[in-house]
């Protein structure tokens, strides 16, 4: 598959699992759809392969034996068709965490990491939600309450419709119990947002699972409440606009072309 490719440092290795990661994320959420068609039961065994680039692919095992890199789960295509869709997601979610676990210390131990670099490369990957926990939903953070009202009156004012762009609000926060839970944490890597004591805990992607970005364009679901990055689910802010209610690609089984005003664009 992408067997030149060699990452050698703790760096190195987190970005790889992170690359691959994202990739088999989206393929279990935002390219959903596709990922599920490719899945023919009718086939022979099939697995789902995530690369550094983000990129998925569903493909027939490594020809050469051993593989040159730890192979994912077999015949993940068969099971499709005997099982509920949700369940069948959540298992395939399941195996590619192992997978990736698999890769990334096999990089560990080809290139001699000790003791201390498998604890930090570790510590690195176990910050990120796990892919089961993106397909479940067990990783998405309520969405953000005012400081100026209560968690319930915000969470009712999330679901008006005005004529104002909801872009313009200040940036996903969770509830003041997550915060309260979360606050032990913050000075950890990939806690709190940097700048420690800041009044906005982590808002997770739930497609590719990475946390609120200052510059960047999210929307939320109307349906199961999570929220996106716009580039994930592919919803400009032009076209939120004209969105009434958006529900997300796990909710509506699209790619993304759902409708709503849910929409955040930090300042």
């Amino acid at each position: 598959m992408d067997a030149q490719y060699n990452p050698r440092t703790v760096e190195e290795v987190f970005r790889d699992y992170k690359g691959r990661r994202n990739g088999l994320a989206r393929a279990l959420t935002v390219d959903v759809e596709d990922f599920f068609r490719q899945c023919d039961p009718e086939k022979e065994n099939l697995c789902l392969y995530g690369f550094p680039n983000e990129h998925w692919e569903v493909n027939l095992p490594a020809e050469e034996v051993p593989p040159e890199l730890p192979e994912p789960a077999l015949g993940i295509n068969f099971a499709r068709d005997g099982m509920q869709e949700k369940d069948w997601l959540s298992m395939v979610a399941v195996h590619s965490d192992a997978w990736l676990l698999s890769v990334a210390f096999y990089f560990g131990a080809r290139f001699g990491f000790d003791k201390n670099d498998r604890k930090r490369l570790f510590g690195m990957i176990n910050d990120l939600p796990t892919i089961f926990d993106v397909v479940s939903g067990k990783s998405k953070t309520k969405a953000p309450s005012n400081n100026n009202h209560s968690n319930s009156k915000s969470k009712s004012s999330n679901k008006m419709k005005t004529s104002e762009p909801r872009a313009k609000q200040p940036k996903p926060q969770p509830k003041e119990e997550d915060r309260e839970d979360e606050a032990p944490d913050a000075g950890q890597d990939g806690g709190a947002i940097a700048g420690g004591g800041d009044e906005h805990g982590e808002t997770l992607c739930g497609a590719c699972g990475d946390n609120y970005g200052t510059d960047e364009f999210w929307i939320g679901c109307d349906m199961c409440e999570r929220w996106f990055h716009g580039k994930c689910v592919k919803i400009t802010p032009a076209k939120a606009e004209h969105i009434k209610q958006y529900k997300c690609p796990s909710c509506t089984g699209t790619n993304g072309s759902g409708s709503n005003k849910r929409a955040r664009l930090s300042s």
